[in-house]
């Protein structure tokens, strides 16, 4: 008979009591989800999302209360472009949904496989706190100038002849990329109000709630108080921040690739920031040391928090990084002074 191997004791973490822990909001980057040069499957991203929740498991045992948003860019897109594969297949029998729709379906899955992740993470290390996903809509303003030049590439590459066919049959907004071809551009409007907020508020105490995903749903607010899906993505970390202010949380923690952020990115006198203020984050964006697409957003963010909440803290890191930046030893830290 197989001699059975004694069972291991996890740390014994008490039910959750959260109230009083230091409250923070984690927005996730893309390598949280989804490694570079692996397949795009919902398998290959749920196993990324698994080593993800590990790491976020360890932030709630060390005390943490936090919400977690997440990114859901090239998600979108390839439903996007299924949607479009699919339509022009069969139209009579596989229309395509609204893009508003595939927004709240990746914001879905996504939540889907982090709760699920971050729940068998936590209930590891016997530590009792709930993990729920809302489908969140976030309202956007229908004037912000964002509407009136679409930056933000989704979906497939097309012909210039194909780009034109689909602005004049669909409206799109359609603009070439680095030489790659045509494709269509949606805007990215600010994030001015949380239309969940008030359930996010309830659960905070005793709950880690994933919201927000995606940058969440926008939608405008109409004039007798209804809601309209718009085609737009709003960017994560600027959300994440939104809900920040809005719960007042100690800390807002962006998860990127890198530990720091850097001056002179690449170059051989790069240099990685540790504690910079609103007004030097400021100067460095102006000379352009932060690339607009990648690490400008995140500072942003982080300069927005900071002034709203002068004795609170920003934090930019990565993954790997984020326990040692929430006690200090890691990390660039945004701080009004």
């Amino acid at each position: 008979m197989k001699e059975s191997k004694p069972m291991i004791p996890h740390t014994v973490v008490p039910e959750a009591n959260i109230s009083n822990a230091t409250k923070v909001v984690i927005a996730l980057g893309g390598n949280a989800l989804m490694e570079a040069g692996t397949p795009p499957t919902a398998e290959e991203q749920l196993r990324v999302v698994k080593k993800t929740c590990e790491n976020l498991a360890n932030i709630s045992c060390s005390g943490f209360e936090m919400a977690i948003v997440h990114g859901n860019g090239p998600q979108v897109g390839r439903l996007v472009l299924q949607q479009e594969i699919a339509a022009a297949a069969q139209p009579d029998q596989l229309p395509a949904i609204p893009f508003d729709c595939c927004g709240a379906m990746t914001e879905g899955y996504i939540g889907y496989q982090i709760q699920q992740s971050l729940r068998d993470a936590l209930r590891n290390k016997n530590r009792n706190v709930p993990v729920v996903t809302i489908v969140t809509q976030v309202i956007v303003d229908d004037g912000d100038p964002a509407f009136q030049n679409p930056t933000k590439p989704i979906g497939r590459f097309y012909t210039a002849k194909e780009a034109k066919k689909l602005a004049k049959e669909k409206g799109w907004t359609m603009k070439e990329d680095s030489g790659r071809g045509w494709r269509r551009v949606v805007p990215s409007p600010k994030p001015k109000r949380i239309v969940e907020l008030d359930s996010v508020k309830r659960l905070w105490d005793s709950t880690i709630v994933v919201t927000a995903g995606g940058g969440g749903i926008p939608v405008v607010e109409n004039m007798d108080g209804s809601l309209t899906g718009v085609a737009a993505v709003i960017d994560k970390d600027l959300a994440a921040e939104r809900l920040a202010e809005d719960m007042e949380t100690d800390i807002l923690l962006i998860l990127t690739e890198v530990e720091n952020v850097y001056i002179n990115f690449g170059k051989p006198d790069q240099k990685a920031l540790e504690h910079i203020t609103v007004s030097e984050a400021i100067k460095y964006m102006e000379e352009g040391q932060f690339g607009s697409g990648s690490m400008e957003p995140k500072v942003m963010a982080a300069i927005k928090f900071a002034r709203r909440f002068p004795g609170k803290k920003a934090i930019i890191t990565s993954l790997a990084k984020a326990i040692d930046a929430l006690e200090g030893r890691a990390g660039t830290v945004i701080t009004m002074a």
